[in-house]
């Protein structure tokens, strides 16, 4: 198994890149492929391991940068050249922590879809007060058909049970209420077809019922998705800073906060997404994880061990299988 790393992608790229592939190779030596993808001069700086390979490349897509305006001018791009080696065959699976529009433009158009899907989704996890759930789509498409959200509801079925080894995973509709009276005409469809989609479909759920953990699947359009996951991080960040100034405002503050660092360093660990290592997109004809652009070497490694699980549990063959 290869897998191809964007090492030029990402706020801490190359070297959080490059340490995080460090250690992923330490967990999987002898099973994958490493090649890194980048400007071979900086890369050979970091004193790469010699299982890795380089694959040299002259161009960087910026993380403003218009996705298609990259996809059609930087074809000599660390992104471009990652996804390129999985249409050639010449790797599994692409990492990158760069440009979240380029590289769901890159893979859709390099790549192709999987026979049977219409839209991929980008799928990623959202902390909740029973453990985590899985919200697609965040961000690939932002507008959707009802037979796009049925879609998403047995993709994101299907990564969980087999990825995660979780049994009949329950499925939510996100609307603006429970009842299956709610919501516009594309919803209140998807509902419908979900309700006779081979899944463990529960209705519909509300935005509260994300954090709740009333389903272990969320689908949504990527519109909705997306704006969702970033009021996410911002509330996190907000809060936290709340925190921190408040307590330190007084000694009795202080003390509290002392008392309570326990509770939040789980807190911190529950919502870090360093845990989760990235967005797979799912529905595409090959692999390509997407990892925040903050993503340190705990990230990148957890997203390299996510890509390598999906390609050797075959989960693009089971999701052809049901929607073909």
């Amino acid at each position: 198994m290869r897998i191809a790393i964007d090492v030029m992608g990402g706020d801490y790229a190359p070297r959080k890149i490059i340490d995080g592939a460090k250690l992923a190779y330490e967990e999987l030596e002898g099973l994958v492929e490493f090649q890194l993808v980048g400007n071979k001069e900086i890369i050979k700086k970091f004193n790469v391991p010699d299982g890795f390979s380089i694959v040299d490349t002259s161009q960087v897509v910026n993380p403003g940068e218009p996705p298609m305006e990259a996809f059609r001018k930087k074809k000599d791009s660390s992104l471009a050249k990652a996804v390129a080696l999985q249409k050639s065959g010449k790797a599994n699976v692409t990492i990158s922590a760069g440009n979240t529009g380029a590289a769901v433009a890159f893979s859709i158009l390099s790549l192709g879809r999987l026979e049977g899907v219409d839209r991929p989704a980008l799928a990623t996890f959202f902390p909740t007060r029973k453990g985590k759930v899985l919200v697609l789509d965040v961000g690939a498409n932002s507008g959707v058909k009802s037979l796009n959200l049925r879609d998403f509801g047995v993709m994101g079925s299907l990564y969980l049970e087999k990825v995660f080894s979780l049994n009949n995973p329950s499925v939510g509709l996100l609307s603006m209420g429970k009842e299956d009276t709610k919501g516009g005409k594309s919803v209140k469809e998807a509902h419908n077809m979900l309700s006779e989609a081979n899944i463990n479909f529960i209705g519909n759920v509300e935005g509260y019922g994300i954090l709740n953990g009333d389903a272990n699947v969320v689908v949504c359009d990527g519109f909705t998705g997306n704006a969702v996951l970033k009021f996410g991080e911002a509330m996190v960040d907000f809060v936290l800073s709340e925190i921190k100034e408040g307590t330190s405002k007084n000694l009795i503050a202080a003390l509290g906060g002392l008392l309570i660092r326990p509770v939040f360093k789980d807190l911190m660990k529950k919502v870090n997404y360093e845990e989760y290592g990235g967005a797979v997109l799912l529905g595409v004809n090959g692999i390509t994880v997407i990892c925040h652009g903050k993503s340190n070497e705990k990230a990148i490694k957890n997203a390299i061990l996510k890509g390598y699980k999906f390609y050797d549990l075959k989960v693009n063959s089971l999701i052809q299988e049901s929607l073909g």
